[in-house]
């Protein structure tokens, strides 16, 4: 279960990497303005946020990955915690946009179910 757990918080990790990328790279881009639906009128008056948002979620997933090394290599107490609290960030934030804006319910169930598995698993794994 303590593998499967990690997996599932790696896999919200590289899900918020991509969403770095998107924000804080690529966000007058296409792909981010399909993803967030910015327009030419929203995106540069937004960018400042979106790039300071997009390192949060380089930050969460920098956690995670620390993480992982540090359970990988013995250290489980220590890489546990960094997990649940990226991948619990993570969770955390998909359910702010999803009760802040039912019509995002989509991309808060891509940002938040990986990591809510992964945290899960880790849990029962680390019980067990």
């Amino acid at each position: 279960m303590v593998i499967a757990g990690l997996v599932f918080a790696a896999l919200g990790a590289l899900i918020h990497v991509y969403i770095f990328f998107l924000e804080s790279i690529a966000w007058t881009g296409a792909a981010a303005r399909r993803t967030f639906g910015t327009t030419d009128a929203t995106v540069e008056i937004t960018k400042p946020f979106a790039y300071n948002q997009g390192f949060y979620n380089l930050f969460l997933a920098i956690s995670v990955f620390l993480g992982i090394i540090f359970v990988a290599t013995g250290s489980t107490a220590i890489g546990a915690t960094l997990v649940f609290v990226g991948a619990g960030s993570m969770v955390a934030a998909g359910l702010v946009l999803l009760l802040s804006d039912r019509s995002k319910a989509r991309a808060a169930m891509i940002q938040l179910a990986a990591p809510l598995v992964g945290v899960v698993l880790l849990a029962i794994g680390l019980a067990l």
